[in-house]
C-alpha cells in the first residue's frame, strides 16, 4: 500500500516521505497512529509541500547548528567541581553540567542529550566533548575542569 508519512518514522522515513509499506501494517498502526496517510492524487501534491517545508526547516537548523558551532569551538568552558589531592572528583561532571556551563558562560542553549559523552568525567583537566546538534554538523567542545 503506498502511503504518505504525516511524522517521522524511525527506520522507515520522514515527514512527507512516498513509501510502499505493507497493507497490514499502514492498515493496523501507521493510519491509526496518525503516522501516515493513504496515497491519493490530491494528497500526493499535499507531501511535496510537506517536503519542502521539511527541506527548507532542515536548511534553517543546520545553518543554526553551524553559527553556534562557530561560536562555541574557540571557547573553553570552565567547569568547577570538588575534587580530592589526587585530581580526582568527589562526583562526576555530567552533560547537564556541560550544558548548563555553556548556557553561564556563552549566553547559548544545548540540550544535555546533544552532548556526546561516553561516560562521566570524573578527573580534573581539559576534556573534549562532541557536540552533535544537527545529523551534518558535529563539532569538538573544550571543557575545562577546575577545583573549587
Amino acid at each position: 500500500m503506498k502511503v504518505i508519512l504525516r511524522a517521522d518514522v524511525d527506520q522507515l522515513g520522514k515527514r512527507g516521505d512516498i513509501l510502499d509499506v505493507a497493507d497490514g501494517y499502514a492498515r493496523n498502526y501507521l493510519v491509526p497512529k496518525g503516522l501516515a496517510m493513504k496515497a491519493t492524487a490530491g494528497a500526493v501534491a499535499q507531501a511535496a509541500s510537506m517536503r519542502r517545508a521539511r527541506d527548507l526547516r532542515d536548511a534553517q537548523d543546520r545553518a543554526a547548528a553551524e553559527a553556534l558551532a562557530t561560536t562555541l569551538v574557540p571557547k573553553v568552558i570552565t567547569v568547577k567541581a570538588r575534587a580530592g589531592s589526587e585530581g580526582r572528583l568527589f562526583g562526576s561532571v555530567t552533560a547537564a553540567d556541560i550544558a548548563t556551563a555553556i548556557q553561564e558562560q556563552a549566553g547559548v542553549e544545548v540540550d544535555r542529550r546533544k552532548l556526546a559523552l561516553a561516560e562521566p568525567i570524573k578527573s580534573l583537566g581539559t576534556h573534549v566533548v562532541t557536540a552533535k546538534l544537527h545529523p551534518e554538523v558535529e563539532f569538538p567542545v573544550t571543557v575545562e575542569v577546575t577545583p573549587e
